[in-house]
């Protein structure tokens, strides 16, 4: 098993790396260290040592776990819950209304990963166990969940992604987990000095116009720091909003023209691989830079959804 020390990020906050499917810097468990040890998101199943081993590193027990919160309940970020639960006999699961009944009950969730993941589903996120009604706490937008004597989370919905999609406003450091809302980021990138982001538009709730709003609703607290579902914190946030605002209409733009050709979500995959492609050779990333796999991978998933969302439209 790889493994790597958690990244400290300041303000009382690290950051494991989850190695989702294999891969370092592609989902992570923040952890923040309040009197209620609270972490967001927990990856999928395979994640689960992983966190187990990262809360050790950082001289924790699960049984000091008090909050894990997970943004949505897609499987890379929620998958691991129930399996992660029971090793944190005091811990509580965090999740929106929208989502809380798709973990007691994780069938939906898993017909409509492996509908996208096929053949790899089991590689990459078995087992997905139930999580216990009894565990959930649900929280919605405006809600708080007090985790220290001065430190207190605030919730805001923010679909765009999913419909089951909160943010979580942390005070102490003016950041926001923002899961997938505002995009992915690739820190792979940072050694060329490119900060990078892309929209993630996966099936089957994907809103372009409800994404541009919690974007809106991000810019108005005037946050210093973002911090990713995949993967790590950024403090150039305006970069984030540019980012997004630049390429998703590239995405539903490019995916009209796919449909009205009468083709579907492959060749919308290649011709955003090749605008993505040109952009970052623009920028100086050679061609054979390990970014590719992974992106290629985010824009095979992205294409399901905007086809799914332009054909519903």
């Amino acid at each position: 098993m790889q493994q790597k020390e958690p990244l400290h990020l300041g303000q009382r906050i690290h950051l494991i790396d989850g190695f989702d499917m294999g891969w370092p810097q592609r989902t992570g468990t923040y952890v923040i260290a309040e009197e209620e040890l609270t972490l967001i998101e927990t990856g999928p199943s395979t994640s689960v040592p992983y966190i187990r081993e990262g809360l050790a590193r950082l001289g924790y027990t699960p049984d000091q776990v008090k909050y894990v919160i997970v943004t949505h309940i897609h499987l890379d970020h929620a998958g691991g819950a129930g399996l992660f639960l029971q090793e944190c006999p005091n811990a509580k699961l965090v999740v929106h209304p929208k989502g809380a009944r798709h973990l007691i009950d994780p069938s939906r969730l898993i017909a409509g990963a492996r509908a996208v993941y096929k053949e790899q589903f089991d590689a990459l996120f078995d087992p997905i166990v139930p999580v216990p009604e009894e565990r959930l706490v649900q929280k919605t937008d405006g809600d708080t969940l007090r985790i220290g004597p001065n430190s207190e989370l605030h919730f805001m919905d923010s679909p765009g992604h999913a419909n089951h999609h909160f943010s979580i406003y942390d005070p102490v450091s003016n950041g926001m987990f923002t899961g997938d809302t505002a995009g992915v980021h690739y820190p792979m990138l940072r050694k060329e000095g490119i900060h990078f982001v892309l929209p993630s538009t996966s099936p089957n709730q994907f809103d372009p116009d409800q994404m541009l709003r919690s974007i809106e609703r991000y810019e108005k607290r005037n946050l210093d720091r973002i911090y990713f579902g995949h993967f790590g914190m950024t403090e150039q946030v305006e970069d984030v909003y540019r980012h997004i605002r630049e390429w998703l209409p590239v995405f539903v733009a490019t995916g009209e023209e796919v449909l009205a050709e009468g083709l579907g979500d492959r060749e919308l995959a290649q011709r955003l691989l090749v605008r993505v492609t040109e952009y970052l050779q623009s920028h100086g990333v050679a061609d054979d830079h390990p970014v590719y796999e992974v992106i290629r991978l985010d824009l095979s998933v992205c294409s399901m959804g905007i086809v799914d969302y332009l054909q519903k439209k």
